[in-house]
């Protein structure tokens, strides 16, 4: 479910967040914006296969584990296995369709 909640990311770069089984967007444009919405959809899956609950906690450790070690919000948050994935595979709009259970293994390290 797609959900517009402007004002929980009005005050942040964030254009999306998914929070299993939400979709939230900070624009009403960005409904129609696929590229958008495959990165988030990517997290979905990836929140389904880890139970939700162990995606976030691997989410947390790995993003910290990041930051320690790059000194950077930004870089940590973007060296995340579940995000590279979904960067790399964001454009690619079947890519869900043929996807591979846990390939966000291939994105760590």
């Amino acid at each position: 479910m797609i959900i517009v909640w402007q004002w929980l990311l009005k005050s942040t770069k964030i254009s999306g967040i998914t929070l299993f089984p939400f979709i939230i967007l900070r624009k009403v444009q960005d409904r129609d914006n696929e590229v958008l919405l495959n990165h988030e959809r990517i997290h979905l899956r990836q929140q389904l296969e880890l139970l939700v609950v162990f995606f976030y906690l691997w989410y947390v450790i790995e993003y910290y584990y990041w930051f320690f070690r790059l000194r950077d919000s930004y870089m940590a948050y973007r060296y995340i296995s579940f995000e590279r994935e979904a960067f790399a595979k964001e454009t690619e709009l079947s890519y869900l369709k043929k996807r591979k259970l846990w390939s966000f293994w291939k994105y760590i390290g």
